[in-house]
């Protein structure tokens, strides 16, 4: 854990894991957490995991995995931000800002051009000052049995490189959500 440091500045830190009570630490104990149980989708666990920790105690989190997706019917990569959580109490500090900030410094060095997350329509508002953009596209996502749902929820984007453009056309994710 990476506790404030004398002057009082968070930093962020790569967790070696991220457990269900890593998760109630920050959020506290709760069926749905994230807001997102009304989707009926089954998520992917994150593979990277940055937390912030404040008087021995984890306070926000996020998470990065790899995703094979088509856009336009070309195969591509995106790294997939998820599991952005803040301590009800410490937001509006800017702990997301730092969270999500050191998570896509650690993606820029993955390899894909671009990251993608999926958020509740309460926090485009939050995304769009960090500068990721809106999908209008529909998104296809993987659920179990083989079955294909469009993601309810808000597609989001961010370019890793200064260059990337994002593709015109369908996105598929080969992979359930994360």
């Amino acid at each position: 854990m990476v506790e404030s440091s004398s002057s009082g500045a968070l930093t962020v830190m790569r967790l070696a894991q991220y457990t269900k009570a890593d998760q109630e630490e920050i959020l506290g104990a709760g069926e749905d957490p994230f807001g997102v149980a009304w989707t009926g989708l089954t998520w992917l666990p994150k593979e990277d995991h940055f937390g912030i920790g404040r008087h021995g105690r984890l306070v926000a989190h996020t998470g990065l995995l790899r995703l094979r997706v088509a856009i336009g019917g070309t195969e591509t990569e995106v790294v997939g931000v998820g599991g952005v959580a803040v301590a009800p109490g410490m937001q509006g500090q800017g702990l997301a800002r730092l969270i999500v900030t050191a998570a896509l410094d650690h993606a820029r060095t993955m390899g894909p051009q671009h990251a993608l997350l999926f958020c509740r329509q309460p926090l485009i508002p939050l995304y769009q000052r960090l500068g990721w953009h809106r999908l209008d596209e529909d998104v296809l996502v993987e659920q179990p049995e083989g079955r294909l749902a469009t993601m309810p929820l808000q597609t989001m984007v961010t370019p890793l490189r200064d260059d990337a453009r994002w593709p015109e056309g369908s996105v598929r994710l080969f992979s359930l959500p994360m």
